[in-house]
């Protein structure tokens, strides 16, 4: 059976989850919190992040190689990506804006907020994991910040950067959308519209989800607003969309 190595809550994970949930392969996740997923990703042959998906062939590593690897067995009527040219071009060149300018700044802006909140934040951010790992982070939580806020590199005021960047992210998929197209690349859903998706999930956390996200009726006002504001933004509707049409959850 393939293995997927993740952070549960990622939304790098997530994207792989999805892409695998979607073509129906059966997989058994390997869920580490942040900083032990190093060590349990160089194990099994990727190069120190996640998502890394074992196969017979060997291991996958980047959430945009296995979506790649996925689609390429589905049937061309299923497939994420157009089979070659301009169209498949600008399907990963859309794709890979999302995993480079979103991806990155709405994790960190998520962190920021959440991380001020010990307790809250941990009791989602270790869903599945090793019961000594959960222990190690808990009894170990300030290095465990310390950590984040360098390898993120969390700084004072680097929050409002990051919410002014998604915006711009979420106003570019708005335009994209605004001339009345289904979907990001054309009339099917596809690679771009899942990465954005699951790009997004900080800052919309969308009830389905391949862990439980906490929602706004539970989390600080202050994060509550961010996530309403996102929800309310044409793009934020659209990725919700996405995920009620699209997401098709694993059985157990």
């Amino acid at each position: 059976m393939l293995r997927l190595v993740t952070i549960p809550i990622s939304h790098y994970c997530e994207k792989a989850r999805w892409a695998l949930d979607r073509a129906g392969l059966p997989y058994r996740e390997v869920p580490h919190v942040q900083g032990i997923h190093n060590v349990a990703s160089r194990l099994v042959g990727g190069k120190g992040t996640v998502p890394v998906l074992v196969t017979h062939y060997g291991a996958i590593g980047e959430s945009e190689e296995i979506v790649t690897w996925v689609d390429a067995g589905l049937p061309a009527e299923q497939r994420l990506f157009p089979p070659e040219g301009e169209a498949r071009r600008e399907v990963q060149a859309v794709s890979r804006r999302f995993d480079e300018e979103l991806g990155p700044r709405g994790r960190r802006l998520m962190y920021v907020h959440m991380l001020a909140r010990p307790e809250f934040a941990l009791r989602f951010n270790n869903v599945g994991v090793p019961r000594w790992e959960d222990r190690a982070v808990r009894w170990g939580f300030p290095l465990f910040r310390r950590l984040i806020n360098r390898v993120l590199d969390i700084r004072p005021g680097i929050e409002r950067e990051d919410e002014a960047a998604v915006w711009r992210e979420f106003d570019f998929v708005a335009d994209l959308l605004s001339d009345g197209r289904p979907h990001l690349c054309g009339e099917q859903f596809g690679a771009a519209d899942m990465t954005f998706a699951a790009m997004s999930a900080p800052v919309i956390v969308p009830p389905i989800y391949g862990v439980p996200l906490p929602q706004p009726d539970i989390l600080p006002p202050d994060t509550a607003a961010l996530v309403e504001r996102g929800r309310e933004h044409p793009a934020g509707r659209y990725a919700l969309r996405l995920y009620a049409d699209y997401r098709r959850m694993r059985v157990a």
